[in-house]
């Protein structure tokens, strides 16, 4: 009788532990795959909410161009002298934009 109680109670211990685990493993992942993730997408949307006209940017298909006009979801990208695409606003790589520029 008195060893059925105690494996009872081992039994308890080790479920404690695969809890503990499991939230270990919940834990390690936000701090390495959620948080800068988040970190991230904050940063790339106030990115492009601060630029203006002028400012030099690179798309994500990597063409180069400075920012000549700008509407609500669109950019009006001049190339060269007279030469003007409209892309939209999300199309600006942050990062891109960021190493083109020299800014760390």
């Amino acid at each position: 009788m008195n060893n059925w109680i105690l494996l009872q109670a081992d039994g308890m211990s080790g479920i404690m532990g695969q809890v503990f685990l499991f939230g270990s493993i919940i834990l390690i992942m936000y701090f390495f795959m959620i948080r800068p993730q988040q970190k991230k997408q904050k940063d790339a949307k106030n990115f492009l909410e601060s630029v203006k006209k002028g400012d030099n940017v690179v798309t994500i298909g990597g063409v180069h161009g400075k920012i000549y006009s700008l509407e609500d979801d669109t950019v009006l990208l001049e190339l060269d002298k007279g030469l003007k695409i409209k892309v939209e606003k999300s199309a600006i790589s942050p990062e891109f934009t960021k190493k083109a520029n020299g800014i760390k």
